[in-house]
């Protein structure tokens, strides 16, 4: 039986010129906020709810207007319905209120505000960085 969804929404936070990392527990890989988006949630509540599990914070979000696919690798579409293994992530962003800190649940570790440099550095997945480039350059123009 699939446990994944092929819906997920990335939540980029952000506070002057630092962007918020998260390690996770599940494969030590350095990431955004993000999760599946539930059947019948839209791409924003989703994003809304997982900025809330993952990190207490309820703010505002941003639609970035970026949605990128990615195939499933082989290894892990059998989590997944048949032939649904392209997932497709949308990607969001919020402004940190000032002096607000992250309240971890257990699918992280650890977490860091970064330049968008060293938040490059960290980030494993592509998609997630080209997310990052995309609220960087936004942010810059504003």
């Amino acid at each position: 039986m699939p446990t994944r969804k092929n819906r997920e929404a990335a939540i980029f936070i952000y506070r002057r010129d630092k962007f918020l990392v998260f390690h996770r527990v599940s494969d030590g890989f350095w990431n955004v906020c993000a999760g599946q988006v539930e059947d019948g949630e839209s791409y924003a509540d989703g994003a809304a709810r997982e900025l809330l599990e993952e990190t207490g914070l309820v703010a505002p979000l941003t639609d970035l207007t970026k949605a990128q696919p990615y195939e499933v690798d082989e290894r892990f579409q059998h989590l997944y319905a048949p032939g649904e293994y392209i997932v497709v992530v949308e990607s969001f962003a919020t402004e940190a209120p000032s002096g607000w800190e992250p309240t971890l649940n257990h699918e992280h570790d650890e977490y860091r505000w970064c330049s968008l440099g060293d938040a490059l550095e960290l980030l494993h997945w592509p998609e997630v960085k080209d997310g990052l480039r995309v609220l960087a350059a936004r942010l810059a123009a504003a």
